[in-house]
């Protein structure tokens, strides 16, 4: 009797933590659709969809709404930027919580901040797990450091303690070793010479980075601009690319070792498209889903017509125009020949690129390139969970994490629909939210 009494209080009380939202199309990161549907949630952990329902417990009616994952950013930063400045001592555990809390309004629910950050990013990461810090941010994801080039790339203001640069394929070991201490979620190499103004990364040394990441079992994301580039990585065993191939047309070769390698392509349209954006079309600071992602001093710069004219009559503009137009027809092409395309944007690295909103501008500019907005929705969760090492992110489905966006227009007719937010779910928890009216 006592036992049978147990056991009604335990069903009670989990059946007190399920809620199960009725009704809704299910867009579920998988590439499939279930209309008319139920997503039971119980905790911080998705049930099941369409399971029979369980008395007692909670009913959200998602009649006319769309339940898509939350959005996982594969390529962001955090701590970098503040208002218009990008300095070292904007990395904060206050910045860094802000900027997650940010991305989480925006539906962006995970976040690989890939490389530029402090060793600080790594304790933070720990309580957050933990429940400590940025309770209702993106979840972090990190590379560390990430490796760059004496006097060369990453070419932003950061300091040493944000970057290793070393000289040698010996120092790019130990940096790599030294990385591996913390953890990381991947290994970030910049191998650019940022249109052949600054010195690149020389063979020897990222070959290195790549075996010694092996030998420590961590995979590597490579900052890329050049075909040859990307071919020689990709010959040496790289993970990711994790920027588009800018300096000419994609040959098919290097599309089908990708392919067979399973190296994943992140395109990160929106970088060369922040240099010109607001520039061009001041009137997007009108946008309400624009406004909430704006600090005020970052609004004034890009409404200021002298910084527009600034931006027109820089000489490197033309080059950002054709290197955004082959960004474009590069990624048609690494779509077409079947290989993995993740969701990420660059965003935070500058003040350009708006964290939350640089996300759903991504995948506009997807939709640009020729993938159709399922492919893109599957780009930006599941394939995205993958490049963070995520196993319990990306997808609707059992097991997995609470993570998901209610939309109140239909993403698969106009993937400009995410934008069109009517709450956000994370770890189980309404979070709040950057609607397209608020």
């Amino acid at each position: 009797m006592r036992t049978a009494f147990l056991l009604t209080l335990l069903a009670s009380a989990l059946a007190a933590q399920s809620i199960v939202f009725q009704h809704a199309t299910i867009i579920d990161g998988t590439g499939r659709v279930r209309k008319e549907a139920s997503l039971q949630i119980d905790g911080n952990r998705i049930a099941g969809i369409n399971l029979p329902l369980v008395r007692g417990s909670g009913t959200v009616d998602c009649r006319g709404k769309f339940i898509i994952p939350g959005i996982v950013n594969a390529h962001g930063h955090l701590g970098v930027t503040r208002g218009t400045t990008s300095a070292p001592e904007n990395y904060t555990p206050e910045n860094v919580a802000a900027q997650l809390d940010q991305y989480a309004r925006y539906g962006v629910t995970a976040v690989l901040s890939l490389g530029l950050n402090r060793d600080l990013i790594y304790d933070l990461r720990a309580k957050q797990k933990l429940g400590e810090f940025a309770r209702e941010g993106a979840v972090i994801f990190t590379a560390g450091r990430g490796i760059g080039v004496p006097n060369g790339a990453p070419p932003l203001n950061v300091a040493a303690d944000q970057v290793y640069r070393p000289a040698t394929a010996d120092e790019a070991r130990a940096a790599v070793r030294e990385m591996a201490a913390h953890d990381p979620d991947i290994i970030k190499i910049w191998v650019d010479d940022i249109r052949g103004t600054m010195p690149k990364m020389q063979p020897d040394v990222y070959r290195a980075v790549i075996e010694e990441a092996r030998r420590n079992h961590l995979r590597v994301a490579a900052h890329i601009y050049y075909t040859a580039d990307a071919a020689a990585l990709v010959d040496l065993g790289v993970d990711v690319i994790a920027h588009s191939i800018r300096d000419r047309d994609v040959d098919l070769g290097l599309v089908k070792a990708m392919k067979q390698k399973g190296v994943y392509y992140i395109p990160t349209l929106e970088l060369d498209d922040s240099f010109f954006l607001f520039a061009d079309h001041p009137d997007l600071l009108n946008e309400p889903f624009l406004a909430g992602a704006l600090s005020p001093d970052v609004k004034a710069m890009l409404a200021s017509r002298e910084w527009r004219d600034k931006v027109r009559n820089d000489p490197a503009t033309p080059k950002n125009r054709q290197s955004f137009e082959m960004a474009l027809r590069n990624l048609k092409a690494m779509h077409a020949g079947g290989v993995d395309i993740a969701l990420g944007t660059d965003s935070g690295a500058t003040p350009l690129r708006i964290q939350g909103y640089a996300e759903h501008l991504e995948m506009e500019l997807m939709k640009r390139a020729g993938l159709s907005p399922m492919e893109i929705l599957v780009s930006a969760t599941r394939v995205s969970a993958e490049v963070c090492g995520s196993k319990d992110r990306g997808t609707l489905e059992e097991g997995k994490r609470a993570d998901f966006i209610i939309l109140d227009e239909d993403p698969l007719e106009d993937i400009r629909n995410t934008r069109k937010i009517s709450a956000v779910w994370h770890d189980g928890n309404k979070v709040p939210s950057q609607g397209a009216n608020q």
